[in-house]
């Protein structure tokens, strides 16, 4: 077995690789001769070659793996093999000095020529991103992008490469992975990866490891033991009077009274911001109640959303019907960046004495919480008007505050007073 060693910075790196022949004992010809094999071993990890030569077991030395004998025909399979394993050795070699990416599967395809390379971490990114590129919306993938770019600096800082062969992927890769983002420090202006940002880039890991297991890529799952572990986020929404204020407030600077209307719609319809952005009048139709709705798709799940519209947003739609910037696009709103949004959101915060970090998403929260659930709209319903497909995902968004169990627990002790004059 070779002890092949890579000097980096402060790191060493250390690849096996050895190669011997055996005897498939269990093909035997009607002569009574077996087949030779080669066996590379990369990294732990065999692969077998046939040698496309025969012998008989009486003329093989096991321990050596090597045929034994003094006649001619042994001599001549003895300079074979030698040339064969030595043609192994050099197309290792090579493929080092080339820095592609090597496993048993990779020789195995040069040596007999077939051009055929093994499936490679990078290939499967680029094969997941043009399947999904279609199906998922712009914002997901450009959460992939990230993913993408964090897998190939762990692959150079970690292992001195740009790419690494499927069948390599372990259970340890996942979690040096895991420990390189808990790690990582950015070198611009961004803050470092939270646990549940990291879980994020791990999750999408796994989809596409998934991808890989299904294309029969990878023979098993090396995700098949980890466990992710979220961190319980508490969802921040507006309380009623901050909603109210935030309502009456008269702003002097038009940018603020406009995402402060972008805000508000959001608050009493429950779309994101990219639905929100992409609203065109021909989403707004009347319902079997004779009363306007939004009908719409959401963008980033595809899911069909119908919501009827309270006076509150529809007294926004009429505000912006005219609106030239609205109409040139084609849409309800002339909406602005999430970005741009977002800073204005934290000027209009403050103005309004509002403490909590406002986001465009905030609104979302908020028609959960304070503007549906706190007025008694079933759970279900909210479920619906939100595009979610598992009520489980809108409990989380859609904590119920102090007000409505304050209400819900008066409500329950007036029914027990009452059944017990009753029984009196």
């Amino acid at each position: 077995m070779l002890n092949i060693k890579f000097f980096g910075d402060m790191k060493t790196i250390n690849n096996t690789f050895g190669v011997l022949f055996y005897l498939k004992v269990q093909k035997v010809s009607s002569q009574g001769k077996m087949p030779i094999c080669a066996r590379i071993t990369v990294n732990g990890k065999r692969t077998e070659i046939s040698v496309k030569r025969s012998v008989m077991a009486s003329e093989w030395d096991s321990k050596k793996g090597m045929p034994r004998g003094s006649r001619k025909e042994i001599a001549e399979l003895s300079m074979f093999l030698n040339q064969f394993k030595a043609k192994i050795i050099s197309t290792y070699q090579q493929m080092l000095l080339t820095d592609v990416v090597i496993d048993g599967p990779a020789i195995r395809e040069k040596m007999l020529g077939t051009g055929k390379l093994a499936p490679t971490m990078l290939v499967l990114i680029e094969h997941h991103n043009q399947q999904q590129m279609h199906k998922l919306a712009h914002g997901t993938m450009k959460n992939y992008y990230t993913t993408q770019r964090y897998i190939k600096k762990f692959l150079m800082e970690k292992y001195y490469r740009s790419d690494i062969v499927l069948s390599e992927l372990t259970y340890r890769f996942i979690l040096d992975f895991e420990s390189y983002l808990f790690n990582h420090v950015p070198k611009d202006h961004q803050k470092p990866l939270n646990n549940n940002g990291i879980m994020k880039h791990i999750e999408r890991l796994r989809k596409m490891i998934n991808m890989a297991v299904l294309l029969d890529w990878l023979p098993k799952d090396p995700f098949s033991s980890f466990k992710k572990h979220f961190d319980k986020v508490e969802r921040q929404c507006l309380t009623k009077r901050e909603l109210e204020g935030l309502e009456n407030k008269h702003f002097g600077i038009e940018r603020l009274r406009h995402v402060r209307d972008m805000f508000l719609f959001s608050c009493y319809t429950g779309l994101a911001y990219i639905d929100l952005a992409e609203l065109r009048p021909n989403n707004i139709i009347t319902g079997a109640d004779g009363e306007l709705w939004i009908s719409t798709n959401r963008i980033k799940t595809d899911i069909s959303v119908r919501v009827p519209i309270l006076p509150q947003a529809m007294k926004l739609i009429e505000k912006y019907r005219d609106d030239p910037r609205a109409q040139n696009n084609g849409t309800v709103f002339p909406v602005i960046s999430n970005q741009r949004m977002n800073g204005y959101l934290k000027e209009i915060a403050d103005i309004c004495g509002i403490t909590k970090i406002l986001t465009f998403h905030i609104a979302r929260h908020t028609f959960a919480t304070t503007v549906t659930l706190s007025n008694g709209v079933p759970i279900e319903s909210v479920s619906k008007m939100l595009g979610h497909t598992n009520i489980r995902t809108t409990q989380i968004y859609a904590k119920v505050i102090e007000h409505k169990l304050s209400e819900d627990m008066r409500n329950l002790k007036q029914r027990i007073s009452s059944s017990s004059l009753q029984d009196n």
